[in-house]
């Protein structure tokens, strides 16, 4: 037991904004690992690039907006907007400047030891530059059109677009009559006083048409070979801004280019739709697209290398706070190094691969029906395959037995073959009904358009609900069967998406459970209905049910620990934020209760701390596969009681989210689960602790330890599973009978 009187700690909670901070530097940390292999290094690179675009423009955006609000309502941490976006600008400035030290000075160096090299137009040779005059010639002029800026305002130019701003001098009858003079030190009259000019600037779009690496034919100076002197392949580039800066003049004849430089802006995503006032949500949704193409500017990124003219003018023309302009020295847009983790024949830079394997519990020869129907199966994604998921749906929509498929569609891929399975089973007349969720973020176009063609092939589409988004996994097919209607159901960690399922760590459970399969429905059609759902026998919903049965669960532990029982939780998610489920944990550890969570992104509970936490285990994973899946454990008397979820421990998804909350009950299942599950305390190679003070120490291997990669484990461990099944199956000799 734990001491009775907790320490005053202040605050009890850490700040959101800063734990995701924090998360995107561990990110940065393997990119920084020099174990690592180099495109590997470079593609943690590109996610630390493309995690801190969507922050900013979420988060940051959000902060924005509460400081404008003028309320100064402080968060649970104690700090206001403006107190957290000073904090948040100055770990943001802090990241970047790590990230392009990493990228200049350690990763673009060591890869152009290894031949694939970064060009510089200013210093190649001819015969390369020739090439690159071409490649401008014939592929980019007639792509990208300048835009003359005569009146001090830019077009309206898309956020995170790649854009040149060009400062020119000459034909100065064309400059407007309204812009300001500027004096350059550069420059100065016959008696020495500095001449007046009238700048004058263009802007150019990149747009997202032509690639932005640009390959180039190898400078024989440079050679073929690897330092050991094998031969090995080689790869030279030129990214497109440098490109077309480098021949930017063609642009403008007749006129003098002062300087040509690249700067991005990031707009204010957080625009949300106010549904009380949205009579029609499709139309809704495109109007909230709109407004976010228009939005307020919320960071302005440019080269360091730009003059104090360009500088000054994007500043003005955006708006931008001065604590969230960015001047970067290094090409900006760091998502530019997935394109280079993807080149061919460079195959010692990355991992080897880890391909999905298929479970044992599936049979390739037999319907998904067949083998749903034999026992409850789990797939642990992606070293599972999802296909399975696919198939089933695939399966369905061809099935003469199948009367109806019902799924929610959170994010799917660019061209989804479920979605292509549902369009199939309704043009052939089954009853097919999809959950599309138009609220989420990002993917609001692509589920708009998924909504109308599932729509045009007859399916019955239902876009969420109002004031919520629809975020639960789930899919229910209905077959008749000699003995009646079956319920067919698949339930799940992540999204409906067979390509992240090859990236996200996820959990799938297929069944064909009586209970959870008429829990399923009830819930389904309460969604598509909208009507209060029944009560349910397994089923957990939020915003309903949910929060109650997590609280319930840990008040159980810690009641059960109070009364001299062992107690135990173990969580996996990606986010714990919500303060009635910290102060829960809290309460639970100071009844002595053990708890680990594994927490992959934010925290804001503080672990370790006498008297208040000390029983509380934080970890967290970063390696090849995003950390997705939200499953819990708990002791429950010894009576085990294992759940999966859609639902990290955050107030949008407990409160403002339809989500679900699944208890396995297939002992088997639940056995192999909760092994996993474990093994994520082990990790001593990709694993963080967290501090009280909400900082993170990387977990090494003492001497005596072995090391231990969580994600290894699990692929071998599938990988011998399959391999065992193989060998344990015999050959079975058939002999010819008379007259065969």
């Amino acid at each position: 037991m734990t001491s009775s009187t907790p320490e005053i700690v202040e605050p009890r909670y850490l700040n959101r904004e800063l734990a995701w901070l924090e998360f995107n530097s561990r990110v940065l940390d393997q990119a920084d690992d020099p174990d690592m292999k180099l495109l590997e290094r470079a593609k943690f690179l590109a996610i630390t690039g493309s995690n801190l675009d969507e922050f900013v423009m979420v988060r940051v955006g959000s902060l924005k907006l509460q400081g404008s609000s003028g309320t100064g309502r402080r968060d649970p941490a104690g700090l206001t907007a403006t107190e957290q976006l000073r904090a948040v600008a100055l770990r943001c400035h802090r990241h970047v400047k790590r990230q392009y030290k990493i990228l200049l000075e350690d990763i673009q160096p060591r890869l152009g030891e290894r031949h694939v090299t970064r060009v510089d137009l200013e210093q190649c040779s001819d015969r390369v530059e020739a090439a690159a005059a071409r490649h401008f010639r014939d592929d980019v002029v007639a792509v990208l059109s300048p835009q003359a800026l005569h009146d001090r305002r830019f077009p309206m130019l898309p956020g995170l677009g790649l854009h040149l701003c060009v400062e020119l001098r000459g034909v100065a009858e064309l400059a407007p009559q309204n812009t300001p003079k500027i004096k350059r030190s550069d420059e100065a009259d016959d008696d020495g006083s500095e001449k007046e000019f009238e700048p004058q600037f263009a802007v150019i779009p990149l747009g997202r048409t032509l690639p932005r690496i640009v390959p180039l034919p190898i400078d024989k100076h440079h050679g073929d070979k690897h330092p050991s002197g094998a031969h090995e392949n080689s790869f030279h580039y030129v990214l497109l801004e440098d490109l077309v800066s480098h021949f930017v003049s063609e642009f403008f004849p007749g006129r003098e280019v002062v300087q040509c430089k690249p700067f991005r802006i990031t707009r204010n995503a957080d625009v949300e739709l106010r549904e009380d006032g949205a009579g029609d949500l499709l139309g809704g949704m495109e109007e909230v697209l709109e407004s976010r193409r228009l939005s307020d500017v919320v960071r302005l990124e440019m080269d360091a290398s730009a003059s104090d003219a360009i500088r000054n003018y994007l500043m003005e023309s955006f708006y931008v706070d001065p604590d969230y302009v960015f001047q970067i020295e290094g090409p900006l847009d760091l998502t530019y190094l997935f394109g280079l983790h993807a080149i061919k024949g460079f195959d010692s830079l990355r991992d080897e691969p880890w391909p999905p394997q298929r479970s044992p519990a599936i049979d390739p020869a037999e319907p998904m029906f067949s083998s749903i129907a034999a026992g409850d199966i789990m797939l642990l994604h992606p070293y599972e395959t999802f296909d399975p998921v696919v198939r089933l749906i695939e399966e369905a929509a061809t099935d003469p037995d199948v009367l109806a498929v019902k799924q929610i569609l959170y994010r799917t891929s660019r061209d989804s073959p479920i979605v292509a399975a549902l369009k199939r089973a309704a043009e052939r007349g089954k009853y097919v009904t999809a959950i599309v969720e138009l609220k989420a973020r990002f993917d609001e176009a692509r589920n708009i358009e998924w909504a109308r063609e599932m729509e045009q092939s007859g399916v019955q589409v239902i876009y969420g609900i109002r004031g919520l988004k629809t975020h639960a996994k789930v899919c229910i097919i209905v077959r008749r069967e000699p003995q009646g209607l079956v319920r067919y159901v698949h339930f799940g960690t992540g999204n409906y998406n067979e390509v992240t399922a090859n990236l996200y760590g996820d959990v799938s459970i297929l069944t064909k459970d009586e209970t959870l399969g008429t829990d399923a429905t009830m819930f389904f059609n309460a969604v598509t209905g909208a009507s209060q759902p029944q009560p349910l026998q397994q089923l957990a919903i939020a915003p309903l049910t949910l929060r109650r049965t997590i609280l319930e669960m840990i008040r159980g532990e810690t009641e059960r620990s109070k009364q001299g029982q062992k107690a135990e939780i173990v969580a996996k998610l990606n986010a714990l934020v919500d303060t009635e489920v910290i102060e829960s944990l809290y309460e639970a550890s100071q009844a002595g209760v053990k708890i680990r969570l594994n927490v992959r992104g934010v925290c804001c509970l503080r672990p370790g701390i006498p008297g208040l936490s000390e029983s509380i285990e934080v970890v967290s994973i970063v390696d090849r596969f995003l950390e997705h899946a939200r499953v819990f454990y708990f002791r429950h008397g010894g009576d085990s009681m294992l759940f999966i979820s859609s639902a990290d421990w955050m107030p949008r998804n407990l409160d403002r989210r339809v989500e679900l909350l699944v208890p396995v009950l297939d002992s088997a299942i639940s056995k192999r689960l909760r092994e996993s599950l474990q093994m994520y305390f082990r990790d001593n190679q990709n694993a963080w602790s967290m501090q009280p003070d909400g900082s993170y120490k990387r977990i090494v291997a003492s001497k005596k330890q072995k090391p231990f990669r969580v994600q290894e484990a699990l692929y071998r461990k599938t990988v011998e599973n399959i391999r065992q099944i193989k060998q344990s199956s015999r050959l079975v000799f058939e002999a010819h009978r008379p007259g065969d």
